[in-house]
């Protein structure tokens, strides 16, 4: 090689080029072993030509190759190639420079703090959208599939949508370089560079990989509490609690036991499982009272010396001709966190199960919140399904939670379109990771509770594992007159969200309380069976200011007290020594075991209504001689009992599974034989329960 060529190459090392992307690097190493690899084949066809001078068989003078030419031949191809290499990267750089391949980041301009999209506001260059419009813009829905969010609101008097930048028909006649440079046209991302990597183009690290979240649950949130201990009736004969329709807990449970791991013990809300069946309890024939109520006492499955008093609720059922009008905003949760397969595609499912089920009286508005909140669809007609589906198929997932700024502009829409006489409720989509915008919780419920009281209802619906917020869902919607439920699969978002539409919408019975009093001549003691957050004092009752839950139409509600009869010797507590746990004065009924009552108010009412019946004495012998629904809600019971660890009564999974299987009933949906199943499951993973070990022997897991 010649001084002149070392020069050239010296030169060239000691250029300073601006950094190329990714993408960049990826395209001139390609172009680089295409020359490589062009040079090499034509050194092979010249080396398959015999050389001048000797013949395919000259004599060889040794076994081993001449090394001299072989490592003359290595040097050649190794300058060659560097030669190449640095020859190259002019033009990776002309092509990394060029409009056609630039990545879309660096054609896009950048944005100041003042004119990023979350600052926007109603300028000159946006437009302020009516509410009351049933589309959006040709531009700005061109604007969302680029951005996978819609128009971006702030906190104000006006919501506002960016004014599009290029009409439909003009952006029609751009090439695509041009509709690149504007944003229209997504750019895939470079290849993921592997974990502890080097970096061609930086000599830096490549970062780290996302980290997969637990496929156990591990960093899922639950409020602890502490299972409801045994009461002493002439001590404390008064139980108080608030009604829970929630089903949370159950499909939760499900999808733990389904993926192979036992739940964690607080995410067990007894009445959780319970009331995710339905049972057929008696209904009231008009709607002048929500609820009927349905007692039965009979023997306990897991202690043969109490006795179970089931309390059943049942909620109106408005006739099918009864269509109220509806306005309904969806406020999704569309943060980074949501990027995996049981969240927001899931979520994109379960939605469009919803909008099948709303009618031409109905209003849709979707707000997704990601990094700041945005308006996807103004207030939009339920018969246009078309547009509302295709605004949530335009979601994606990225950025960090901003849910208290999306919280107040969904509110703010159902505000604006509320309609008279019919259910304004907001409907809030999330893994619960509110990890940003969210300084004061307590604040957050205060508002929660102010928009409940003006008559705009919140119900929330969580998605996913592994940084689930349960603890953060169960609040909102208990401060917001609404249900919560868990959506684990897409069958569940049919149940929820097709099968229960009318009790997840419509409330009919708002703070309903419920309050026993047992009778200490019939009944020496008693526990509550779950309820442990619901859970209300005794003077909350009669207090109309103390929030409770709600009943949708429809709903049913089962609350189940173990009772300990006087005399039966499965007391727990020692009677005594100085003085007496039963009345002498009192005269009390030798028929009653205890006293029910019910308050509840009107959904546009913030006056409580009473409603009071006895509780006879009796009740079925034998567990066998029970009504079907009170021997599975016992069952059910069992079950979750023995998942939370509960330290009353023993009852092997067998012995569940074989009086769930006794009542299993019609089925008609199959949730009953699906919680046979979970039974199945539980006890497999459950040591010592028939728990079967196919580790090898000795391992640590099977003892």
């Amino acid at each position: 090689m010649t001084d002149h060529d070392d020069d050239t190459l010296r030169g060239l090392s000691r250029s300073q080029f601006p950094a190329p992307s990714e993408a960049a690097r990826q395209r001139a190493l390609a172009a680089a072993m295409l020359a490589f690899d062009a040079a090499e084949a034509s050194e092979s066809k010249k080396s398959a030509a015999p050389a001048q001078g000797s013949g395919w068989g000259a004599r060889l003078r040794s076994i081993v190759p001449n090394r001299s030419w072989i490592m003359d031949t290595r040097i050649t191809l190794g300058l060659g190639t560097a030669a190449v290499a640095l020859l190259l990267l002019p033009l990776g750089y002309q092509l990394y420079s060029s409009t056609a391949i630039t990545p879309l980041e660096a054609l896009r301009p950048q944005a100041s703090a003042e004119t990023r999209p979350e600052f926007a506001t109603a300028t000159e260059s946006s437009s302020a959208v009516t509410l009351a419009d049933d589309s959006l813009a040709e531009g700005e829905i061109m604007r969302q599939e680029a951005t996978g969010l819609g128009a971006v609101a702030t906190p104000g008097a006006e919501i506002a949508v960016a004014a599009p930048a290029e009409p439909a028909a003009v952006m029609a006649n751009k090439s695509a370089a041009e509709r690149l440079a504007l944003g229209r046209t997504p750019v895939p991302p470079a290849p993921a560079t592997p974990a502890g990597a080097m970096d061609f183009a930086e000599g830096l690290p490549a970062p780290e990989p996302q980290q997969a979240l637990p496929a156990d649950g591990a960093g899922d949130q639950f409020t602890a509490f502490t299972e409801s201990p045994v009461k002493i009736v002439a001590q404390e004969p008064v139980s108080t609690f608030s009604i829970d329709v929630d089903t949370a807990s159950y499909s939760y449970v499900r999808q733990a036991l389904t993926d192979g791991w036992l739940p964690n013990p607080d995410a067990v809300r007894i009445e959780e499982m319970i009331n995710y069946f339905d049972y057929g309890y008696a209904g009231p024939e008009t709607a002048d009272v929500p609820f009927a109520a349905s007692l039965e006492v009979y023997p306990t499955p897991w202690n043969p010396r109490t006795q179970l008093v089931q309390i059943g609720i049942k909620g109106y059922v408005p006739p099918a001709g009864e269509d109220k009008p509806t306005n309904l905003v969806f406020l999704l949760d569309t943060s980074g966190s949501m990027d995996a397969p049981d969240k927001l595609p899931l979520l994109k499912r379960a939605f469009g199960v919803l909008v099948n089920q709303l009618g031409a009286n109905d209003t849709v508005s979707i707000v997704a919140y990601a990094g700041s909140a945005g308006v996807v669809l103004p207030p939009t007609a339920a018969s246009d399904k078309p547009a509302i589906l295709a605004a949530l198929d335009r979601l994606s997932a990225g950025g960090s939670t901003a849910g208290a700024e999306g919280i107040e502009l969904a509110y703010r829409l159902a505000e604006r379109n509320r309609v008279a006489d019919g259910i304004n409720r907001v409907i809030l989509a999330t893994d619960g990771d509110f990890n940003v915008g969210i300084e004061d919780p307590e604040a957050l419920k205060t508002y929660i509770k102010t928009k409940r009281d003006s008559g705009i209802f919140l119900s929330v619906l969580g998605f996913g594992q592994g940084n689930y917020g349960d603890d953060t869902a169960q609040a909102l919607a208990q401060n917001g007159n609404g249900n919560a439920s868990y959506i684990d699969s897409f069958r569940e978002a049919q149940k929820v969200l097709g099968e229960e539409i009318g009790g997840t919408l419509q409330t009919i019975a708002k703070d309903v309380k419920i309050q026993v009093e047992f009778n200490p001549a019939l009944v020496a003691e008693y526990r509550l069976v779950g309820y442990e957050t619901r859970a209300l004092n005794r003077e909350d009752f009669n207090n109309d200011k103390v929030d409770a839950g709600e009943i949708g139409a429809g709903h049913t509600v089962t609350a189940i007290y173990e009772i300990t009869p006087v005399g039966s010797g499965a007391e727990l507590n020692d009677p005594l020594r100085y003085g007496t746990d039963t009345p002498t004065t009192a005269v009390l009924p030798a028929d009653e075991i205890g006293f029910l009552r019910i308050r509840y108010k009107a959904p546009d009412s913030d006056q409580s209504q009473l409603i009071e019946t006895p509780i006879a004495a009796g009740g079925a012998a034998t567990l066998a001689e029970a009504s079907e629904d009170a021997r599975w809600a016992s069952a059910v019971a069992a079950f979750a009992q023995k998942l939370k660890g509960s330290n009353y009564g023993e009852i092997s999974y067998e012995a569940i599974r074989e009086q769930a299987q006794a009542a299993r009933g019609a089925d008609e949906n199959g949730y009953r034989a699906e919680f046979l199943q979970l039974v199945r499951l539980a006890q497999s993973l459950t040591p010592g329960e028939g728990f079967v070990c196919t580790a090898p022997e000795g391992n640590r897991n099977c003892r």
